[in-house]
């Protein structure tokens, strides 16, 4: 393939990522083989991405932590570092995790992602009181950010610290995606924990319906049914 026509398919594929055609662009980008190092760090940032939105993650991991390692693009290097956490997070890896997004703090980058993305870590190892705070940190930086109002929001209400600020949290999460059915469950609970049965109960069936079988929201379906009835 000639150097003119590497370049025509790699906008083409460019092209068919940002339309997420992520099989069509994969496709396309496979065709090229260049010796120039910066197509093919174009390559590398580009296959990366198209692997981890096509949800084949061990095969992403081979060309994010290219960029990792050899990028020059600092802006790429860090969001090749958050979906590499994000990766290890959904494959069970969670100290790799933490390690890219320590990376990313420890370089200054500060991002609502960022914090979430630990405050989840956090949360998942029992350390709830720095997942909150974490969870503050996002909001100080963007109050709109539906991951970390749903995130404190859920904290607060589980442990019954502020459950009037739970319910204020999680309806705005909710107003911003209103089918997540991880916000739906965490309204839910909040509802059940400050004794609106009726409520509690109409938010959870709707979280059952968007995502059956997820094994929090059974269980939060099950307290929350069982109360109802006694």
């Amino acid at each position: 393939m000639s150097e003119q026509s590497q370049d025509t398919v790699l906008t083409e594929g460019m092209s068919l990522y940002r339309r997420k055609q992520y099989e069509d662009a994969l496709a396309a980008f496979l065709k090229i083989s260049s010796k120039d190092p910066e197509i093919n760090f174009d390559l590398a940032y580009y296959i990366g991405l198209c692997y981890a939105s096509l949800l084949q993650y061990d095969d992403a991991l081979v060309y994010l932590e290219q960029i990792i390692t050899a990028g020059t693009d600092i802006a790429r290097v860090y969001q090749c570092r958050l979906i590499l956490a994000f990766i290890y997070t959904k494959t069970g890896r969670p100290r790799l995790a933490e390690f890219e997004l320590s990376k990313l703090l420890d370089a200054g980058y500060e991002s609502p992602q960022v914090h979430t993305s630990m405050a989840y870590l956090d949360y998942a190892r029992g350390n709830t009181e720095k997942a909150a705070e974490l969870y503050e940190k996002a909001l100080q930086l963007d109050p709109e950010n539906a991951t970390a109002l749903n995130g404190l929001g859920y904290i607060l209400a589980d442990s019954e610290k502020d459950l009037t600020r739970a319910l204020i949290l999680c309806k705005k999460a909710l107003d911003a995606q209103p089918d997540n059915p991880a916000y739906l469950d965490s309204l839910a609970w909040t509802y059940y924990k400050m004794g609106f049965d009726t409520e509690a109960r109409s938010y959870i069936q709707r979280a059952d319906e968007q995502l059956s079988g997820n094994e929090i929201i059974e269980e939060h379906l099950q307290t929350i049914l069982t109360k109802r009835r006694s």
